[in-house]
């Protein structure tokens, strides 16, 4: 959930039962004769990225399923049903060109009795993380918490939390929770007795409760690594062991800094044993710093980033939220955010990342879809995926592309087929039943809900959701910028049009979308793929490649340099295929949905600009 959430908020109705999705099909299971399903390893870190076993860069990008979890209706499951995960997982490749998923689990419903783990849930954890998997989407397990618990807080209260069970609760004896006066439910963080010394107890290990929280997730990991096949094990991308952890209150002379150092990063060793001894060695900790790190506001508690770790190396990964804290207050920024917002914020992702020698996921991002700043999301949406993108403004992408950085995995928060249908007494309270939003704390951040017949339509311009994005890179990835046109209400934006030095660029471009992709070949036989939003057609796609100039791309045959391929899951969705047969080599693809047949002319105007701009720059 979102960091320190000075933000609006809003809320509750479980749909039981089969759901469906209007014009796609239910997914079915992955084939596994498909050379490029998962391709039979897990993901790897290698040079500070994501790498799979052909060594292909692999990039993330997809939702968090779901905030259901942290409510009582559905016993702590993302899920009403298996059928609702499965038409859910369907949508979410289809319809928000996802091929990640970050799927939380709670600890409350794991262990429900102190050392009792409750397999049954467990099992049902299992059947809802198989839909995604069979549908082509990588898993990244979560085990989620705000506020430690839902069980300091009493019916009549203003707020929740969730995260750990009741007798977690009952054996800290802590002080009836009150936040005084709060505007927002944040503050719960830094101004609730209560909460600051749960959460201060867990990292202190008092009760014992760390030691219990982490025999559950050993549990856990034992479970899904029993109860998967090899297959599907294999799209497990690596395990959040907890959500935006924070200290709760410092000791004396204790900062964020050192509090990262002498109790959040013990923490994450002990739970990474616990995967090294669960079959769990091949995959990352996507280990997360204190929240208030690189939170958009300054404050004293934001120094960390886990700086005092040393190299992470290929066990863990960075995992970090963001928002815009000063967009979400409705008071610290006017207006709306513009080309380049987040460029520092995402920066500073990739340079500690590098720094700690792994690879980054911003694994939550957001902003309300509701309330009075609800106006600014177009904007500031666009500007994160951006920043996913390149670290480069749009504005100066063209003149310096060397300088973009990798291009980000990240989960934007949230997708939840049950927004505005919820059924969630707060805190328990019968006289309290949450409908609305997402039936938390008054947020409404979901991308997707269901319209009257049953059907998942996307509550966010497809424009923005459903992204081209570079999925798999054989080699490296040396720059990427996508052009969403994305719309803020009637106004199209667009903040990084082709420059007029590129005249035939421009021209085959012209008012459609556009991504630009430039990479050097790695050694391995498997293509560069980039996921097609469902509204780029084949039909009406332009590449321009050094590796060839092709309108309406063929089906994907071996030894094709340019096509078009189902991606796995057989939900619909598209990738299309780059294949190159040299090493160490600078490529670079144009694609675009701007141009309708043109001729020869202009593709091979377009294609000689390119390559000029490309071994210019690179």
């Amino acid at each position: 959930m979102p960091n320190i959430r000075v933000r609006l908020l809003a809320v509750l109705v479980v749909l039981c039962g089969s759901l469906t999705v209007a014009g796609v099909p239910p997914a079915t299971a992955a084939t596994p004769s498909d050379p490029l399903w998962f391709d039979g390893a897990p993901l790897t870190v290698r040079d500070g990225r994501f790498a799979d076993a052909q060594g292909r860069e692999i990039v993330l990008r997809g939702y968090n399923v779901s905030g259901e979890t942290k409510l009582a209706e559905n016993t702590g499951l993302p899920f009403a049903s298996v059928a609702d995960a499965r038409r859910s997982a369907t949508a979410l490749r289809a319809l928000g060109g996802g091929n990640a998923v970050r799927f939380l689990l709670s600890w409350a419903h794991a262990e429900p009795v102190r050392g009792q783990v409750d397999t049954a849930y467990l099992a049902a954890v299992t059947e809802q993380m198989r839909a995604f998997l069979d549908a082509g989407i990588r898993v990244q397990p979560d085990f989620h918490q705000d506020l430690y618990s839902r069980y300091l807080f009493h019916t009549g209260s203003w707020y929740t939390g969730d995260g750990a069970p009741g007798w977690a609760v009952a054996a800290g004896n802590y002080p009836a929770e009150n936040c005084g006066i709060c505007l927002f439910w944040g503050q719960n963080i830094t101004q609730n007795a209560a909460v600051q010394q749960a959460q201060y107890d867990f990292w202190h290990n008092a009760h014992g409760i760390q030691d219990a929280f982490l025999a559950t997730a050993r549990t856990t990991l034992t479970y899904l690594h029993q109860h998967l096949d090899a297959a599907e094990f294999t799209g497990i991308a690596g395990f959040d062991p907890y959500n935006e952890p924070y200290a709760g209150r410092y000791d004396a002379g204790q900062t964020s800094r050192t509090w990262e150092r002498d109790l959040l990063w013990p923490f994450y060793a002990k739970f990474r044993a616990g995967m090294d001894a669960t079959g769990w060695q091949d995959k990352a900790a996507l280990v997360e710093p204190n929240l208030f790190w690189n939170a958009g506001i300054p404050t004293q508690q934001q120094e960390g980033g886990l700086l005092d770790a040393g190299t992470l190396g290929p066990g863990y990964v960075l995992n970090t939220h963001f928002y815009d804290q000063k967009a979400i207050s409705g008071i610290l920024m006017w207006g709306k955010a513009a080309d380049g917002q987040y460029a520092d914020d995402f920066a500073a992702v990739r340079d500690r990342a590098s720094a700690a020698g792994t690879a980054a996921v911003v694994s939550e991002f957001g902003h309300p879809l509701s309330g009075t700043v609800s106006d600014k999301a177009p904007t500031v949406l666009k500007a994160m995926y951006q920043g996913l993108d390149s670290r480069l403004p749009g504005k100066s992408w063209w003149a310096g592309p060397a300088a973009s950085g990798p291009v980000l995995s990240g989960t934007q928060w949230q997708w939840d087929l049950y927004s505005g249908r919820h059924h969630e007494p707060m805190n328990g309270d019968p006289a309290k039943v949450l409908t609305a939003g997402d039936a938390w704390n008054d947020e409404d951040l979901s991308a997707v809900r269901l319209d009257d017949s049953g059907n998942a339509v996307l509550r966010q311009d497809a424009r923005l959701l459903d992204r081209l994005y570079p999925s798999a890179t054989a080699g490296t990835a040396l720059a990427f910028t996508y052009e969403d046109r994305s719309r803020d209400g009637s106004t199209t934006l667009t903040w990084n049009p082709v420059p007029g030095s590129l005249p035939g660029v421009a021209k085959l471009v012209g008012s459609g979308r556009y991504g630009v992709l430039v990479w050097r070949s790695g050694s391995g036989t498997a293509p560069t793929e980039l996921h097609l939003p469902a509204s780029f057609p084949t039909g009406s796609t332009t590449v321009v490649s050094d590796l060839g100039a092709v309108y309406a791309p063929p089906a994907y045959t071996p030894g094709t340099p340019v096509a078009v391929a189902p991606e796995p899951g057989g939900t619909g969705s598209r990738r299309l295929l780059l294949g190159d047969t040299d090493s160490g080599v600078l490529h670079y693809a144009l694609v675009t949905d701007g141009a309708t047949a043109p001729p020869a002319g202009e593709l091979s105007a377009a294609r000689s600009e390119l390559a000029a701009w490309a071994a210019a720059r690179f």
